[in-house]
């Protein structure tokens, strides 16, 4: 019988699956097979954004290396809120605080921080790296080798775009009103996720409204997902985005609060010189586990899967946490 856990991070959720407990991995098109069957809503079953998938790191270093697999069966390069959970997993499992985890572009610094609040556990993890060159989304017919606090009249008439890649890519605007984080960042994230000539992978789409210095609403339409209820990749390129955009908003001496629609995470800018980067910090929360036969997860059969909840009121806990949020 194999065990997977049901976890998120600001609601962004994920199973999570541990390969290094099978004799023999799944294949990639196995993993893909899993994802979209679980991650699909479906009566009683609460569906979720991804798959991680735990396995042995390639190299000396790591703890763990993570994969993550889209709802639709995409892979993506990283996952900020699937990082932590991640983080927590083999924190429990190898009883370590503080370690590295290989994903697909680097090895990343994870860390156990202070609760978010009573019976909230909370991890901090590295985004990096930060890039805005035009390889590293990739992006065309734009008449722009780099995106910057610009208008792109090709994509809407008045608001301004930034295009960074941690390494996922990310397009980001701060907007002003409900209007536009809604209607506007629906109707342009599921443009640029179908086909079209300007992001011809898709893009993560991120809106900010600007809510105090060092305090930012966040909203993303996430490629392979869709609306999700937080991303923290996008978060953390769009704190970054901030801090660049308007310095007069932001003092990198502190953390910045990103709210979501899933609840909140704090940031924190590294200014190194050589190789910037970006901490997320921000809850690492059990749900449930699932339980299904070892034979049905190779052979695509996925009816007998079984959900458990995790009898340790995290998820209650996490619950009032969020509706004491001041926003």
């Amino acid at each position: 019988m194999t065990e997977l856990v049901h976890a998120h991070g600001s609601h962004n959720s994920f199973y999570l699956l541990d390969q290094t407990l099978f004799e023999t991995p799944l294949s990639q098109k196995q993993l893909i097979q899993l994802a979209q069957k679980l991650c699909q809503k479906k009566g009683d079953w609460p569906g979720a954004d991804g798959l991680l998938v735990v396995d042995e790191s390639t190299h000396a270093g790591p703890l763990g290396k993570m994969t993550v697999v889209n709802a639709d069966g995409s892979i993506a390069s990283m996952c900020g809120n699937g990082l932590r959970t991640v983080a927590r997993y083999l924190s429990e499992r190898e009883g370590q605080t503080a370690f590295t985890v290989e994903t697909a572009e680097s090895d990343l610094k994870v860390r156990r921080e202070a609760d978010f609040a009573p019976g909230v556990p909370a991890f901090s993890v590295e985004i990096s790296p930060i890039r805005f060159n035009k390889k590293a989304f990739p992006f065309d017919h734009l008449e722009k080798e780099r995106i910057f606090d610009t208008k792109l009249p090709v994509l809407h008439d008045y608001l301004h775009f930034t295009a960074i890649a941690v390494p996922n890519p990310h397009l980001i605007s701060f907007v002003e009103t409900d209007e536009d984080l809604t209607d506007t960042l629906g109707q342009l994230g599921q443009r640029l996720n179908a086909e079209n000539p300007y992001f011809p992978d898709g893009v993560n789409v991120n809106f900010a409204k600007i809510l105090d210095k060092n305090i930012l609403f966040v909203q993303t339409y996430e490629r392979g997902v869709g609306f999700t209820n937080a991303c923290g990749t996008g978060m953390s390129a769009t704190s970054y985005a901030f801090s660049m955009i308007h310095p007069e908003l932001v003092d990198v001496s502190k953390e910045l609060t990103i709210y979501n629609p899933g609840g909140m995470v704090k940031t924190r800018i590294h200014q190194d010189k050589e190789q910037p980067w970006i901490e997320l910090i921000g809850n690492a929360t059990f749900i449930d586990k699932v339980t299904i036969p070892e034979e049905c997860l190779s052979s695509g059969h996925f009816d007998l899967a079984q959900l458990r909840p995790i009898e340790t009121g995290e998820e209650k806990n996490y619950n009032r946490f969020v509706a004491n949020l001041p926003h």
